[in-house]
């Protein structure tokens, strides 16, 4: 959540990448359902327990009957992939 509403600079949206909440993604590390997308700075550094962290993405590993939610602060790389896109309060894809 960006809590003053402006525009995220353009490499932090490179960064995210995709994830957006509903977003389902795969890499090698896991299956992943994006449940929140952290933008505020403090929280982020918080959630990452990193003083550098600009975002952090709250995931949960599908592929784990008993997976937690947990906040990752990795870049978006082409080892990564989308399996669904997040849809928009009004069921579009974003």
């Amino acid at each position: 959540m960006n809590p003053t509403l402006t525009p995220l600079p353009r490499s932090i949206v490179e960064e995210i990448g995709p994830r957006q909440p509903g977003a389902i993604y795969q890499n090698v590390d896991g299956r992943f359902e994006v449940l929140a997308l952290v933008t505020d700075p403090a929280r982020a550094a918080q959630l990452l327990r990193r003083d550098s962290a600009r975002w952090a993405v709250i995931v949960r590993d599908t592929l784990r009957p008993d997976g937690q939610p947990y906040a990752v602060g990795s870049v978006w790389t082409n080892s990564d992939y989308l399996l669904r896109p997040a849809t928009s309060v009004y069921g579009q894809a974003a």
